[in-house]
């Protein structure tokens, strides 16, 4: 422990993803392996994650070339976390610990020990909770963090999918976009799906990202003095199971049929990365043009939006409540979500 201020240790957590091309298969294996993914028992999961991943990897190295052979998530997430650690300054220090690929928590997991700090913040770049994201990610640095013998108490936020600075966030974004776009247009929140059996075994995710839109629409509203033609939409459905709807490419098929503009924005993913630059920018923006979508407008993610940084600062800086919490003093989620972390009524 330092002898003078109190050191603050900031993880972020984010999924990860290929660096390169030579990535993409064991990228995938590890998506597929984790037990949040598919509820297999070892070393079933261990089989099916790798015949899944030997089945993809033709497609996912495809989508990365469009990128230059691999993802620019982590660079996209170092700018965030310099960003961050910019506007706390102090005694504070900023990690990265991505879920399936590297920088792995057992590794940042060491280095934090090795800084020894006084406390330790926990903030996923996943403004929404998912078992599948958030919470698979708070189990594996748990593990990583007792290994490491990582002793600092920490506090840990759930999620934030209604923060003033999120929220500021994507409606300026929107708005610049809504200037640029004629009516009539349709605003489409795409976030990504989850097997419905994941939300009904009481995950919150969906509610969640509904909460968000419905905060950014009204504030976007606010400021126009206007009603908009708004929907919720999900995108990068896997696989066989039956997902949570409706789907964004059904969507912009719609408003091509309702002759509507459209304005999509990600609701969910906070950087650029495969899923917005490749699935948005070019196979909806076909799927768009091949429905007769008069105009096509992508938000951009939020990025080191100077709005949600101040929001990632305040969460950070705001009292410790408890172990686990929401950006609110009490249990954000409804009773029914089994799975959210946070204790309370």
């Amino acid at each position: 422990m330092s002898a003078g201020r109190p050191r603050t240790a900031v993880i972020l957590f984010n999924l990860g993803a290929p660096d390169r091309a030579a990535s993409v298969r064991p990228f995938l294996v590890n998506l597929f392996s984790d037990p949040a993914i598919i509820d297999m028992p070892w070393p079933l999961r261990s089989i099916l994650a790798r015949l899944i991943a030997h089945q993809r990897v033709p497609e996912a190295t495809a989508i990365y070339q469009h990128l230059g052979g691999g993802s620019p998530l982590l660079a996209n997430t170092r700018a965030q976390a310099d960003a961050l650690q910019a506007v706390l300054g102090g005694e504070l220090r900023v990690f990265i610990a991505m879920r399936h690929w590297h920088p792995f928590s057992p590794e940042v997991a060491r280095e934090v020990a090795a800084w020894e700090p006084d406390k330790v913040v926990l903030l996923p770049l996943y403004p929404q909770f998912s078992t599948t994201t958030t919470g698979s990610s708070l189990r594996t640095w748990g593990r990583a963090a007792k290994a490491a013998g990582l002793t600092a108490p920490s506090r840990t936020i759930c999620c934030y999918p209604t923060a003033p600075g999120l929220v500021e966030a994507h409606a300026r974004l929107i708005t610049a976009a809504i200037d640029a776009t004629p009516a009539p247009f349709r605003l489409l929140f795409s976030a990504h799906g989850l097997p419905e059996r994941i939300v009904a075994r009481g995950d919150p995710y969906q509610w969640q990202v509904e909460q968000t839109a419905a905060a950014v629409a009204a504030a976007v509203e606010a400021t126009r003095r206007t009603t908009l033609d708004w929907r919720v939409c999900y995108q990068s459905r896997v696989g066989p199971l039956t997902w949570i709807g409706p789907a964004t490419e059904d969507e912009l098929k719609r408003a091509g049929a309702d002759c509507v503009n459209v304005i999509l924005a990600p609701v969910a993913f906070v950087s650029e990365h495969s899923e917005t630059l490749v699935e948005l920018d070019i196979t909806y923006r076909d799927v768009a043009a091949k429905a007769a979508v008069p105009t096509y407008h992508r938000v951009p993610a939020l990025g080191v939006n100077e709005a949600f940084i101040a929001a990632l600062a305040g969460l950070v800086q705001m009292p410790a409540m408890a172990d686990v919490n929401s950006r609110c003093d009490a249990r954000l989620c409804p009773r029914r979500f089994d799975g959210c972390p946070q204790p309370g009524a």
